[in-house]
């Protein structure tokens, strides 16, 4: 069997040190032309050490994930390589359960090699870091929310307000009214669109505009959150515009990755990986090459979907995203299975709501509204 060689990058960072800290790592393959895999994660109050430690290991755990049998690891922490390669000592009793782990995942590979590079050789980790970090204020936010809301509901618990249809839900809902993006000239050509940035077209901005106005008219809507992408801001930018609300991003929204699909037609991946591209189709487990699992993408979503509940509960929030993650949406409030993901369609610039109460219940009010466009 041959070996699957893959190079692994990561960093961490404090800001204070000890402070706000997270860490980001990246899998490449062994050209370091393809990104295979990418983890980042806020821990926290730590030393930048700490965190730097926490990215080899999650470097080296997304690598094992892979099945790579050879790693190369490239550190901008001269202290990590240095340690891991046996030349210093870890004398740090936080340090020591770290190297620890992370000895244990080298031992399940084949080989492992550890070189120093300069920072600049080490940007794209550092920037999965650095977005770590600015999840602190995401992630404080909603731990002060759901705080609140505790206190709140020890002192002053809420009137039950049924839920429609038959889930027995109670309490006031926060309620996602969930925009599709407008046009690009890749929908136009339909094409697989996932962490590319293709502007609205002409007429996607048409849509854009049309979808404000209804949202302005309905009123009483306390946020406008948006994937990150240039196609979704814009769209969410003309809301918020309408409804004097500013745009709240949370990187949870994007697209799902699609890796060397991204910019194909379905027949064209068809063609190009027939075997997988078929198991894609049926398996959500299944990636794209190089790319994200409808598993992946739910699992990110149902964070989103906790965080808004929690920074806006009981209120109406507009939810300007794509395909799959407003799928994704639909799909846990209705509580269904991944078959929901290839069958339902969904126009650009449409409309859903789901609601989420505070008591775990769901339902969905509204799918594929197009009728203000």
């Amino acid at each position: 069997m041959t070996e699957r060689e893959v190079i692994v990058e990561a960093d961490g960072g404090s800001r204070g040190n000890p402070g706000p800290a997270g860490y980001g790592a990246v899998v490449f393959d062994a050209d370091h032309a393809r990104v295979l895999a990418e983890r980042k994660e806020y821990i926290g109050t730590e030393t930048n050490n700490v965190a730097e430690y926490r990215g080899l290991i999650a470097g080296l755990a997304a690598a094992a994930e892979l099945g790579a049998r050879v790693v190369a690891v490239r550190m901008d922490s001269k202290l990590v390589v240095e340690q891991m390669s046996g030349r210093w000592k870890v004398k740090h009793p936080a340090m020591i359960p770290l190297a620890d782990r992370a000895r244990r995942l080298v031992a399940g590979f084949e080989r492992v090699s550890f070189t120093w590079i300069p920072r600049e050789q080490n940007s794209h980790a550092d920037r999965l870091a650095n977005e770590a970090m600015d999840d602190a204020t995401l992630i404080e936010e909603v731990l002060g929310a759901e705080l609140r809301a505790m206190e709140v509901e020890a002192v002053e618990p809420a009137v039950a307000e049924p839920a429609p249809g038959w889930t027995g839900a109670v309490g006031r809902p926060t309620r996602l009214l969930l925009l599709r993006h407008g046009q690009t000239e890749l929908s136009v050509q339909r094409r697989y669109s996932g962490r590319g940035n293709p502007p609205l077209t002409e007429l996607g901005r048409r849509q854009a505009a049309g979808a404000a106005k209804m949202l302005a008219a309905k009123g009483d809507i306390a946020a406008v959150v948006s994937s990150p992408l240039g196609r979704a801001r814009a769209t969410a930018e003309a809301a918020a515009t309408a409804l004097g609300v500013p745009v709240r991003i949370m990187d949870g929204l994007i697209e799902t990755d699609f890796g060397d699909w991204e910019g194909l037609t379905f027949l064209e991946a068809a063609e190009r990986d027939p075997e997988l591209h078929a198991r894609w189709l049926g398996d959500p487990s299944v990636p794209a090459p190089g790319g994200e699992s409808f598993d992946a993408v739910r699992e990110r979503i149902a964070t989103v979907r906790a965080d808004l509940v929690a920074l806006y509960p009981g209120a109406n929030v507009v939810v300007v995203s794509h395909v799959t993650p407003i799928k994704t949406l639909l799909q846990l409030a209705l509580g269904v299975g991944p078959s929901l993901l290839y069958r339902l369609h969904l126009d650009l610039a449409s409309l859903s709501i789901a609601e989420f109460y505070p008591d775990g219940g769901s339902s969905v009010r509204l799918v594929n509204d197009t009728s203000y466009l």
